[in-house]
């Protein structure tokens, strides 16, 4: 009597090949990159919600204004690459992470940059 090994197992069981290989690496640099953009998020809102918080300074605006570009630039590449991953449930990201309405309303903008 001969013992088949079930079809769900038998294709980790196959060998390596270069797509195989290629295919773990880029999954791999896509989890990578998520993974580091969702700490620049985390750091760019606790940035905001910290300057929200002080004391008025004089130029208060530009500044914040300033911020909320850098928050919603990051915001963007954020949902772009968690789209490249495979995950497109956005609402629970933006009450996770407590994106303010500001920054959401940035995204997707394209700014000129002073040079």
């Amino acid at each position: 009597m001969a013992v088949r090994i079930p079809q769900s197992l038998s294709t980790g069981l196959q060998p390596e090949t270069g797509w195989s290989v290629l295919d773990y690496e880029l999954r791999e640099q896509k989890a990578h990159t998520l993974g580091a953009l969702s700490g620049q998020v985390e750091q760019a809102l606790a940035t905001l919600r910290v300057f929200d918080a002080e004391a008025h300074q004089p130029d208060r605006e530009h500044r914040r204004c300033a911020l909320l570009d850098n928050a919603a630039d990051l915001v963007w590449a954020f949902m772009i690459q968690r789209e490249l991953c495979g995950l497109r449930n956005w609402e629970a990201v933006v009450k996770d992470y407590s994106i303010p309405r500001e920054v959401l309303n940035r995204v997707g903008q394209v700014r000129r940059r002073a040079d």
